[in-house]
């Protein structure tokens, strides 16, 4: 047999105690979340959950302080949480030490796949004899900009050109090594 569907829920009733305390507090709420968590973020979804479990829960008889109720609640969920996210860390570790492989003490780097490393290599060998096939200026200024980092200025003074020669000759290399590599 199936079970009946659940009953729509009804809107908070802000006559509630504790709902109209969380309405008229819900500002010191976030800043007192926000302050025990460090997360202005974290704070906002703490004060949603909070109002999510006062709206839902059924209505109890009056409690003698609905503010402090509320803080406590507050703290509770904010333990909660905290306990979560501990449980959530470890898991993760465990799984990470599970995970990797080592060799002793040391972590064994995980390898792409053999096909994968292999096209990667041979893609690398393309473009290492593709600049060396370069013209001996236009390489030498691809490698001091490119591979070695050096501004267009810093590679001008470097090989005793201007700025505008060794953004041609670049611009040149870089056209000659995509017509060769087909990319």
């Amino acid at each position: 047999m199936s079970e009946p569907p659940p009953e729509p829920r009804q809107p908070p009733d802000e006559s509630d105690p504790l709902v109209a305390a969380y309405l008229s507090r819900r500002s010191n709420l976030v800043r007192f979340f926000a302050a025990r968590t460090g997360s202005a973020a974290a704070a906002e979804d703490l004060a949603q959950e909070l109002y999510l479990k006062l709206a839902g829960r059924p209505q109890a008889p009056d409690a003698e302080n609905p503010v402090a109720l509320i803080y406590r609640i507050a703290t509770n969920l904010m333990l909660d949480r905290a306990r979560g996210e501990t449980r959530a860390a470890a898991r993760d570790g465990a799984w990470s030490r599970e995970a990797r492989t080592r060799l002793g003490a040391d972590e064994v780097a995980e390898e792409p796949a053999a096909d994968e490393a292999l096209a990667s290599r041979q893609r690398l060998a393309q473009l290492v004899d593709a600049v060396a096939a370069l013209p001996p200026q236009m390489q030498r200024a691809f490698r001091l900009h490119k591979l070695d980092g050096l501004s267009h200025a810093q590679t001008a003074q470097a090989m005793g050109l201007s700025v505008k020669s060794v953004e041609k000759h670049i611009s040149a290399a870089l056209k000659a090594l995509t017509a060769r590599l087909g990319r």
